[in-house]
C-alpha cells in the first residue's frame, strides 16, 4: 500500500475506531433498556394473568355450586318422570329425559354386591361401570344410600344430593364432566344426572384466563406463547389413573393448566420451574428452540387460599436483535459522512507529501509487471536523480536475464513431457491426458476410453546384434509407422521408454480399436531397412477399456501392459484383451447365481407365508407370500443375499413366478373351506415396471389361471419403484386398480418419501416398516414417526398395518393409536403352507 494510501486509511481508521466505540457504548446502552422495557412487559402481563387465573378459580368455584343446583333440580325432575324401579327404566327413556331437561346424560347406580355399579345409562360406557375403586365418591355413595349426612370436603353436599367435582370421566376419559348424585330412599338407586364438556367448559372460555393469554400473544408484539405450569407435575411422568378399562389424567395433576406449550425445552424448564418456587423470584434464559431464538420468562405465583404455579412467557428475542440492529445501522449510517469528510482531507495531504515520488513508483510498478526496458527520464541530479539511472540500469539487467530464462524453461517443459529420441509424448504427459479423457468420458458420456500397451519383440536381441545407434534408428521408424496407422482425432500416441509404445484411444468401440491395432502391428511386421540392414520386427500389443476394466489410471495402465505380457507368453505378434481375474466376493457371488438357476430349473423355491392380523378382532385377514431358499450344498440362502443378485442377473422374474403360481393356488385352495377369506399379499420388484403394460398382463393371466378374485390380491410395492419409468407405471398401477387390486406401499418411509404420490396414485394401504416398530419401547418412546405414520393414513383414508411387530407393548401402543393390522413374529413367523395350515387352519 502506497504511503499516500496509508496516510488516508490511517487517519481514516482513527476516526472510525472513536465512532465504533461511541457506537458500541450506545448499542449496549440501548439493549440495556429494551431488556428492562420486556421485564417491565413480562410483569405486567405476569400480573394479569395471575389475576384471572385467581378470578377463574373463584368464578369456577362458584358456578361449581351453581351447576351442583341445577344438577340436584334436575335430579328431582327425573325421579317424578321414572318408575321406583330401574328394572322398568329404560335406556332409550333416560336420553329422552336428558334431552328435555338440556343436561348430557343421565346414569342410574344400584347396589350390586360389594359395589355400586350403572345400571341404566343415557350413555352407554356408563352401563355396568363399577365404582368400588373410586375412594372418596364411593364412600359418598354409599352415605347416599344410607340416608347419611356425606362427610366428603370435596364437591357440594346439599340434601339428600352430592355433586362431585368437575373432572375427566373415568368410564370415557375423553369427557370433562360435572356430576350430580340424589337418593332420598325412594327408589332403588341413585340418580346421576351430568353435564359433560360444553356445558362444563363453556364458563371457563368465556371467563378463564385463556382469553387474556390469547389476546396477549395475539396483540402484543414479540409474545410468542403463555403457559401456566403445575409445579407439582410438570416434567414428571403423567399421574395416570386406570379405572374401568380406562387409563386418564386428572385435571388438577395435568402439567398445564393454562395455555399452550409449543415451545418446548422440558429439562430446562423443570429445573427452572423448581428454582423460582424456592428462590421466589423470576428467572430468564435465552435458547433457540422451534427453530426461533427466543427469550423464556418463568415467573412463580405465590397465593394465600391456592397452591403455587408458575407462569412461562416466550417472547421473540429476534425482536430486540432488530431493534437494535435497527439503531446501530442508523448510528452508522450518520458516522459515514464524517468518515467521507475525513478521508478527503487525508487524502489531500497524502498527495501533497508523496507527488514527487509518484512517477518514480509507476515506473517500478511497470517493472513488477514484467514491462522491462523502458526507460525513465529526469533531470534532477539529487538523490532521486540517482534512483532513477539506478532503476533504469535494473530495468535492462531484469529484461535480458528474463528472456534468457524463458527460453531454458520452455525447453526444460518441452523434455520434461516430450521423449528426446522420438518426440513423442512421454510416460508423464501420457498420465495426465489420459486423466483428462477420463474426466471427459464422465462428463460428456464417451463410451470407451481404452489404453493399448505396444512392445517390439525380441528388441534387446535386435539392438545388441545391430548396435544401440541402429537401434534407436528402428525405434524412430516403428514411432513413424504407428502414428501413420492412428486415426487424426481421438487417439494419442506416446513413448514410454526402451521399445514400449502405449496409445490412448478415445470414442472408439473395442471392436473398432482392436482393427486399428491389427493394422498398426501388420505394418510393423513390413521389412524395416537401417541403412544397408534389412529388419524384419513384430509387435505384442494389450488392451484394458475404461470402465469395463477400472475407473483408475494407474490400474488401466497396469491391465494393459498385464494384456500385453499374455499376448508375449502365447508367441508374440498378438493382441490380447485383459480379463479381470475374480476375487474371491465375486466367485461367491456367481456360484450363487449358478446355484440359483438350478434351483429355479429344477423348482427347488418355496414360498412361505407369514399371517397378517386384525388385533382388534385377533383374526387373520390375509397372508404375505414371501420367496424361499434352501439349497442342497450352500443350505438356507438369506434372501437379502439372492434376491439383489436375481435382479442383477436377471432371474427375479422368474423367482416372481414362482411365487405368483404356488401363493395363488394355495391360497385359493385355503379361502375355499375358511370361513373368512384371507387377502394374498405378494412383493413386485422395481424391475418388473421397466414394461408396466406386459407386467399388468401376466397379473391378469395368473390370477385368471387359478381363479383367484382380484379383490383379495395385494400388491406390494417400494417407494423406489414409483421412480422407474413414472408415467407408464403410474398408468399400470391405474389399470391394477381398476380390475380390482389392492396396491400397498412397503417399507414406508425408508425410500423415496415423497408425499406427493400419496394423493395422486391409487393407493389403498401404507405399510408400517419394521425399523420404525422396533423402535417404540415400552414406555412409547421413540413412537413419533410411527404415530406420524398412521396419523398421515387417518387423514388420507388409507388403510395402514405395522410389520415388524414382536412385543405386547407394541402391539398396545399400534391398538391403541387406531393401527389394527399387524404382522411379525408377536403373531407368527413365515410359515411353510404345512406348517401354516397346521398352526391355523386346522384347529
Amino acid at each position: 500500500m502506497s504511503i499516500k494510501k496509508k496516510l488516508s486509511v490511517f487517519f481514516t481508521l482513527l476516526v472510525l475506531c472513536i465512532l465504533l466505540a461511541n457506537n458500541t457504548l450506545h448499542y449496549i446502552r440501548s439493549k440495556n433498556r429494551l431488556i428492562e422495557f420486556n421485564k417491565k412487559e413480562i410483569t405486567l402481563v405476569t400480573e394479569e394473568i395471575a389475576y384471572e387465573v385467581e378470578n377463574s378459580k373463584n368464578s369456577a368455584s362458584y358456578m361449581e355450586n351453581r351447576m351442583a343446583q341445577e344438577l340436584r333440580t334436575a335430579s328431582i325432575a327425573i325421579q317424578d318422570s321414572l318408575p321406583a324401579d330401574y328394572h322398568d327404566v329404560s335406556n332409550d327413556q333416560l336420553k329422552r329425559l336428558a334431552k328435555k331437561l338440556m343436561i348430557s346424560h343421565i346414569t342410574l347406580l344400584a347396589p350390586a354386591g360389594d359395589d355400586i355399579i350403572g345400571v341404566k345409562s343415557s350413555d352407554p360406557k356408563e352401563i355396568n361401570m363399577s365404582t368400588k375403586e373410586w375412594g372418596y365418591w364411593y364412600t359418598s355413595f354409599r352415605q347416599l344410600l344410607s340416608q347419611q349426612t356425606i362427610t366428603t370436603k370435596k364437591g357440594v353436599t346439599l340434601p339428600h344430593f352430592w355433586s362431585g367435582p368437575i373432572e375427566v370421566a373415568s368410564s370415557n376419559p375423553n369427557h370433562i364432566d360435572k356430576w350430580g348424585y340424589y337418593y332420598d330412599g325412594s327408589t332403588n338407586y341413585i340418580i346421576d344426572p351430568y353435564f359433560r364438556d360444553r356445558h362444563v367448559l363453556d364458563f371457563e372460555k368465556r371467563f378463564g384466563p385463556t382469553n387474556v393469554m390469547n389476546r396477549f400473544t395475539e396483540n402484543l408484539e414479540g409474545v410468542l406463547e403463555l403457559t401456566v405450569f403445575n409445579p407439582k407435575n410438570f416434567g414428571k411422568r403423567n399421574q395416570n389413573v386406570y379405572l374401568n378399562g380406562n387409563k386418564y389424567i386428572k385435571i388438577k395433576d395435568q402439567p398445564i393448566w393454562y395455555g399452550t406449550y409449543t415451545y418446548r425445552n422440558t429439562e430446562r424448564d423443570k429445573k427452572s420451574i423448581q428454582e423460582v418456587l424456592k428462590t421466589g423470584k423470576s428467572q430468564s434464559y435465552l435458547d433457540e428452540i422451534n427453530h426461533k431464538k427466543v427469550l423464556k420468562t418463568l415467573v412463580p405465583i405465590k397465593e394465600k387460599n391456592t397452591p403455587a404455579y408458575v407462569i412461562g412467557v416466550v417472547y421473540d428475542y429476534g425482536l430486540i436483535e432488530k431493534e437494535l440492529q435497527q439503531e446501530l445501522i442508523k448510528h452508522l449510517l450518520l458516522s459515514l459522512p464524517f468518515i467521507f469528510i475525513v478521508l478527503i482531507i487525508s487524502f489531500i495531504f497524502s498527495t501533497s507529501i508523496t507527488r514527487p515520488i509518484k512517477h518514480i513508483m509507476e515506473h517500478v510498478n511497470q517493472i513488477a509487471k514484467g514491462n522491462f526496458g523502458k526507460v525513465l527520464n529526469t533531470r534532477r541530479k539529487d538523490e532521486l536523480g540517482g534512483l532513477v539511472a539506478n532503476i533504469n540500469h535494473l530495468s535492462h539487467f531484469l529484461k535480458t536475464y528474463v528472456d534468457d530464462l524463458k527460453k531454458s524453461q520452455e525447453e526444460s517443459e518441452y523434455h520434461a513431457y516430450h521423449d528426446f529420441l522420438t518426440g513423442l509424448p512421454n510416460r508423464r504427459y501420457f498420465k495426465e491426458q489420459l486423466n483428462r479423457r477420463l474426466i471427459e468420458s464422465k462428463e460428456k458420456s464417451i463410451r470407451h476410453v481404452a489404453v493399448l500397451f505396444m512392445d517390439i519383440d525380441r528388441f534387446k536381441d535386435i539392438n545388441d546384434t545391430l548396435g544401440h545407434s541402429k537401434g534407436d534408428q528402428l525405434i524412430q521408424l516403428i514411432a513413424n509407422r504407428i502414428k501413420e496407422c492412428l486415426p487424426s482425432a481421438n487417439s494419442f500416441l506416446t513413448r514410454q521408454g526402451g521399445d514400449e509404445f502405449v496409445i490412448l484411444f478415445s470414442d472408439f468401440t473395442p471392436e473398432e480399436v482392436k482393427g486399428i491395432t491389427e493394422k498398426i502391428m501388420a505394418y510393423v511386421q513390413q521389412p524395416c531397412y537401417i541403412d544397408n540392414d534389412e529388419v524384419f520386427v513384430s509387435i505384442s500389443s494389450g488392451l484394458s477399456f475404461y470402465p469395463e476394466h477400472s475407473t483408475n489410471l494407474d490400474t488401466l495402465i497396469t491391465y494393459a501392459d498385464v494384456a500385453m505380457y499374455a499376448s508375449k507368453r502365447q508367441g508374440g505378434s498378438k493382441v490380447s484383451i485383459y480379463h479381470d481375474s475374480l476375487n474371491k466376493k465375486q466367485a461367491e457371488k456367481v456360484h450363487i447365481e449358478t446355484r440359483l438357476r438350478k434351483a429355479i430349473q429344477k423348482g427347488d423355491i418355496d414360498v412361505y407365508y407369514q399371517p397378517k392380523i386384525e388385533a382388534k378382532r385377533n383374526v387373520i385377514t390375509g397372508v404375505e407370500a414371501l420367496v424361499r431358499w434352501n439349497d442342497a450344498e450352500l443350505g438356507f440362502v438369506s434372501p437379502e443375499a439372492f434376491i439383489p443378485i436375481a435382479e442383477e442377473a436377471g432371474l427375479i422374474q422368474y423367482l416372481w413366478e414362482v411365487v405368483m403360481k404356488k401363493a395363488c393356488s394355495q391360497v385359493s385352495e385355503w379361502n375355499k373351506v375358511s370361513d373368512e377369506k384371507m387377502t394374498l399379499a405378494v412383493n413386485f420388484s422395481p424391475r418388473q415396471f421397466q414394461d408396466p403394460v406386459v407386467l399388468v398382463n401376466e397379473i391378469k393371466h395368473f390370477l385368471s389361471l387359478h381363479r383367484f378374485d382380484p379383490a383379495w390380491f395385494e400388491m406390494e410395492i417400494t417407494e423406489s419403484t414409483l421412480l422407474m419409468n413414472a408415467e407408464e407405471t403410474i398408468k399400470a398401477l391405474h389399470l391394477l386398480k381398476k380390475y380390482g387390486i389392492s396396491i400397498s406401499i412397503d417399507d414406508f418411509g425408508t425410500g423415496y418419501s415423497s408425499l406427493s404420490y400419496l394423493k395422486k396414485l391409487p393407493i389403498d394401504c401404507l405399510k408400517i416398516d419394521r425399523s420404525f416398530i422396533q423402535d417404540i419401547q415400552e414406555d412409547y418412546s421413540n413412537s413419533e414417526i410411527a404415530q406420524a405414520i398412521i396419523s398421515l393414513s387417518q387423514s388420507l383414508k388409507l388403510e395402514v398395518i405395522a410389520e415388524g411387530v414382536e412385543e405386547e407393548y407394541q402391539k398396545a401402543f399400534l391398538m391403541k393409536n387406531g393401527c389394527d393390522h399387524m404382522q411379525g413374529y408377536l403373531f407368527s413367523k413365515p410359515l411353510a403352507a404345512e406348517d401354516f395350515e397346521e398352526a391355523f387352519l386346522n384347529s
